[in-house]
């Protein structure tokens, strides 16, 4: 199953718990490389490590996280790869079908998912659909997501909005309205396991001010525990957002 029940974990009280995070879920394939298996075996042991963290995420309180699973770029992979992570893709969705009748786990995908195989779009939409009244964390999927797509996404839909005066002045609000995470606060947070130490095109308008934390740890290993350790190092950071 997609989630699990789960007694609410707690959290130490000098911790600053981040409303908002974000991770770049990365090293799946360097996992399964340095085992001697296939590809798409690092690609199913990273998804079961998505349940994990995502249900731990929401036990501990955090209001919104966002899970960079697929990107535009990952079109550039071998077919027989991108296939298994369509084939994988529709099986945990099929799987969250089940689990949203008792999980308050609200689902939304951001990026241009008309692309997918039709199987997998029309599970996309039931899933939102039956999340679409859930009350508890924010679950945003980033599936064929490119930040520069997003942003020019963005402009070109304020740029008809202005030719048919729906709108009369362009600020930084108003770009924030245009974008997939409209209506949600930017990522307090954002955390890439792997070793690698870059944003990938990923949330690039919201993580202006982002704190960052970076793992050695391939993503199928990356526990709850690293979780908290990251939340502990934003939690040391005094954020001035460009003030003293």
């Amino acid at each position: 199953m997609l989630f699990f029940k789960k007694k609410k974990a707690e959290v130490r009280a000098a911790v600053v718990l981040p409303e908002h995070i974000a991770i770049i879920m990365d090293g799946n394939g360097r996992w399964a490389k340095k085992r001697n298996l296939p590809r798409s075996s690092g690609h199913t042991a990273g998804a079961a490590n998505f349940k994990t963290i995502t249900r731990y995420a929401a036990s501990i309180g955090v209001k919104y996280l966002t899970m960079y699973a697929f990107s535009t770029e990952n079109w550039k992979r071998p077919q027989d790869e991108i296939g298994a992570l369509m084939k994988l893709f529709q099986q945990y969705l099929r799987e969250a079908l089940d689990d949203f009748l008792e999980e308050n786990i609200k689902v939304r995908f951001i990026g241009d998912v008309s692309v997918f195989p039709k199987e997998l779009k029309k599970l996309i939409r039931e899933v939102e659909e039956v999340s679409e009244n859930r009350t508890g964390m924010v679950l945003n999927l980033a599936m064929n997501y490119g930040g520069r797509k997003e942003i020019l996404r963005a402009f070109e839909n304020i740029r008809e909005d202005l030719q048919e005066n729906k709108i009369q002045e362009v600020t930084e609000e108003t770009v924030a309205e245009y974008l997939y995470t409209n209506g949600q606060p930017d990522p307090d947070l954002i955390i890439r396991p792997s070793g690698e130490q870059r944003l990938s095109n990923f949330l690039l308008w919201q993580s202006a001010y982002s704190e960052f934390v970076y793992f050695d740890i391939l993503w199928p290993d990356f526990t709850p525990e690293n979780l908290m350790q990251a939340i502990d190092i934003y939690s040391s950071r005094q954020r001035r957002f460009g003030g003293i």
